[in-house]
């Protein structure tokens, strides 16, 4: 009787998928049986046992169409062994291959964990004690009993992570290509219904299964399985990630994204540093003007804009300066800005805090915690401005090379830190209050200036006024004040008290790999024209009193970029005089503005605005032709 229970295998047919999968799990010899107990386990047995024991140490997962197909094909199996043990037949179906993991006394994610864990904190530990015999000038090599014992289990924990962090992510491509075969050798046996055959080696996968998985995966992202931000880190291949998700962002919105390139660009450079979830890049075409004659040296402009005239008015002006001598920049300060904001229960206990920060006698202490943050960066001022309870405190620092935001953002969560000790009672509401004012037009950058303060002078000389730029030193002089300075004051401008200072400024950025959104501040100019020599030349100016430019970090890391940079003579940061490349790069860009006042100042004076712009700001090409043959 139990040999019949033993043998009996009902027919697939007439169980659903799950059924059968919950049928060849619990389907094993009774333990009361006394035939049963004497009987030797089959390998089935023994695989159902492996496998439980392993689903119980390992997290649960939700079961793949693979895994699904595996144990359809492990049911058939099933029925296959059953029926062999009565006519005397060995089940050499493919028995599962055991893990180098399995020897582990944790699961190998908590085991990867505490290794993780203890190599980060040992390092940390060891980095402080460090620093600090530094300070107390002790020898390196003098250690501890703890310090010795950190050194070997910081080894100790990097040698295991270098060997085995990482197998189960290995562990489970073999297990499904493994579970992958075993399922086709099953379910070949099941319809051929001949004798199982052993595997013997995986096959070399095709272009053609590479194509077929993408796909795969484009549908996961569509239906939403597959988070598209995920791609790059779970395929390791950002170009790949990158056509994956415009796909899925072709089939979801039903737009073609034909025109906007994808190859022909580093994806592994701006992965974690300039743009998430790209799906291409976009082309604007970057001319050159100059040379612009500046404090002695000539630079060639890069300028990538879209809008015709403005390259050639640019380069007119460059001309024009350069055929009376030149233009001259001085740098009046250097210092990026960061504006917290606290609350407190009470306005006097704002007023304490904000004479705390003020008083000359407390900034030595503040510069020390907030130089902490960078080698570069040096606290200069402290600025508050109170509003009820609410204090807003304006910290500037010098950044080198570097824009900066980041830099002195540390730098304020230092000294954030160290005011909770005196003022435990202070609520620290953001980080940035928009007192600094970052990406927006404020009074306080186009007073107190923020990153470069730069004013640019030249003399053009009457002829080359008359020959270059087609007009009169009266008439300039004359449309500057009522344009510049008398429209913009009508208008309520601030900070625009110019001609199209934005224009340039937005060009050279995106050009050089600035962020184009600082524009607004950066663009802050003031541009002023009077008669010289009795009256013979031209004396202009402008005043840009918070232009935010790096030559490190950010979009200037990118290759083209990096180029643009690279032919003004300021990529990178400066080995010599640390700060020096992208002030420069800001008296290039206070340069370029001048120019581009100049010209386009002259060419509204000779009414020549309108006529040079639809010579060479309007296509000829017939838009509607070329629209229909796409």
């Amino acid at each position: 009787m139990n040999a019949t229970a033993l043998t009996y295998n009902p027919t697939p047919a007439h169980f659903s998928l799950n059924a059968r999968i919950f049928y060849s799990r619990i389907k094993q010899p009774s333990p009361t049986s006394e035939t049963n107990a004497r009987r030797p386990s089959s390998p089935l047995t023994a695989t159902t046992h492996f496998l439980m024991d392993l689903r119980r140490r390992l997290p649960p997962k939700p079961p793949s169409a693979t895994v699904l197909n595996h144990q359809k094909a492990v049911s058939n199996g099933e029925n296959r062994s059953s029926s062999s043990t009565k006519t005397g037949l060995i089940d050499r179906s493919p028995s599962p291959v055991p893990k180098a993991s399995d020897a582990l006394p944790l699961p190998l994610y908590l085991t990867n964990g505490i290794f993780f864990t203890l190599f980060f904190s040992v390092a940390y530990y060891l980095l402080h004690r460090w620093r600090d015999k530094i300070r107390s000038s002790t020898p390196l090599h003098v250690v501890t009993l703890s310090e010795l014992a950190a050194i070997v289990s910081l080894i100790a924990s990097f040698i295991y992570l270098l060997g085995f962090f990482g197998i189960d992510f290995v562990q489970s491509f073999i297990t499904t290509a493994r579970s992958e075969e075993d399922s086709f050798v099953l379910e070949g046996e099941v319809e051929q219904h001949s004798e199982p055959k052993p595997r013997i080696m995986d096959p070399i996968p095709s272009l053609a299964l590479a194509s077929e998985e993408d796909e795969e995966i484009v549908k996961s992202v569509v239906c939403g399985s597959v988070p598209s931000y995920s791609l790059e880190s779970k395929l390791g291949d950002c170009l790949r990630a990158a056509s994956i998700r415009r796909q899925a962002l072709e089939r979801t919105t039903g737009r073609s994204l034909l025109g906007l390139p994808l190859e022909g660009l580093d994806y592994e450079s701006i992965l974690g540093q300039c743009c998430e979830m790209p799906v291409g890049y976009v082309q604007i075409p970057v001319g050159i003007a100059g040379p612009l004659l500046l404090n002695g040296c000539e630079y060639m402009v890069p300028m990538a804009t879209t809008e015709g005239c403005l390259v050639a008015s640019t380069n007119r002006g460059c001309k024009a300066i350069f055929a009376s001598g030149g233009a001259t920049a001085i740098l009046l300060k250097d210092g990026m800005t960061r504006a917290p904001v606290v609350r407190f229960a009470t306005a006097e206990r704002a007023s304490q805090l904000k004479f705390f920060l003020e008083d000359a006698i407390n900034f030595d202490t503040l510069s020390v915690i907030f130089n902490k943050s960078s080698r570069f960066a040096r606290l200069q001022n402290i600025q508050c401005s109170i509003a009820g309870k609410n204090l807003y405190i304006r910290f500037t620092c010098s950044t080198g090379d570097a824009m900066g935001m980041n830099m002195v953002s540390k730098g304020v969560q230092n000294v954030l830190d160290f005011l909770q000790n005196d003022f435990p009672d202070m609520d620290v509401i953001g980080i940035s209050g928009n007192f600094c004012s970052d990406k927006k037009p404020a009074a306080v950058n186009w007073i107190e200036g923020r990153g470069k303060s730069v004013v640019c002078e030249a003399v053009i000389t009457e002829d080359i006024v008359k020959k270059v730029l087609k007009t009169t030193v009266h008439g300039l002089v004359e449309l500057n004040m009522l344009k510049n300075l008398t429209g913009s004051a009508i208008a309520g401008s601030l900070g625009g008290f110019n001609a199209h200072a934005a224009n340039i400024v937005s060009a050279v950025f995106i050009a050089t790999g600035q962020d184009p959104a600082q524009n607004i501040e950066s663009s802050h100019c003031i541009t002023m024209m009077e008669p010289v020599n009795n009256g013979k030349d031209l004396h202009i100016s402008v005043t840009m009193p918070s232009i935010e430019v790096g030559t490190v970090g950010g979009g200037t890391q990118l290759a083209s970029q990096s180029a643009c940079l690279n032919l003004l003579g300021v990529k990178g940061a400066s080995s010599e005089s640390p700060g020096s490349n992208a002030r420069l790069l800001a008296s290039v860009v206070a340069g370029s503005v001048l120019a581009g006042e100049l010209s386009l100042m002259s060419a509204i004076a000779a009414g020549q605005l309108v006529k040079s712009h639809m010579k060479y700001n309007r296509s000829n090409r017939d838009m509607a032709a070329i629209a229909s043959s796409v």
